[in-house]
């Protein structure tokens, strides 16, 4: 991942409501949940709503897709993952060390890489 598209990923989390969103998303799983809920869990009005999830999804961090008459809204785990490993490849000498919960809670996500901790001694 470059450092600009690294930069863009950051700025578009560094806004409190697109921050609650993500996160929202990132809990849903790969199944998503639609745009409706993510506006009444969050307790947001549909057009700001509708900005910050299209943001979220221009920069590549949420997908969408029709289900019916609802919009599905889904974190891109890849691009999550891309850009964890982005903020970490240097960290403790090129070595991974992810703390080992973080890095089973990863495990558990469908359709993510598995992400490996090392032991630390």
């Amino acid at each position: 991942m470059e450092t600009l598209t690294a930069a863009e990923l950051l700025a578009a989390l560094g806004h409190e409501s697109r921050l609650s969103i993500y996160r929202l998303l990132v809990e849903a799983g790969p199944q998503g949940v639609h745009a409706g809920a993510i506006g009444a869990s969050l307790g947001l009005p549909a057009p700001t709503l509708s900005f910050h999830l299209a943001h979220l999804s221009r920069v590549g961090l949420a997908r969408k897709r029709q289900d019916g008459r609802f919009v599905i809204y889904a974190a891109d785990f890849p691009v999550m993952n891309s850009l964890l490993t982005f903020l970490t490849a240097n960290c403790c000498g090129g070595n991974p060390c992810m703390p080992g919960a973080a890095a089973a809670q990863l495990d558990d996500l469908a359709g993510c890489e598995p992400v490996r901790a090392r032991k630390h001694p």
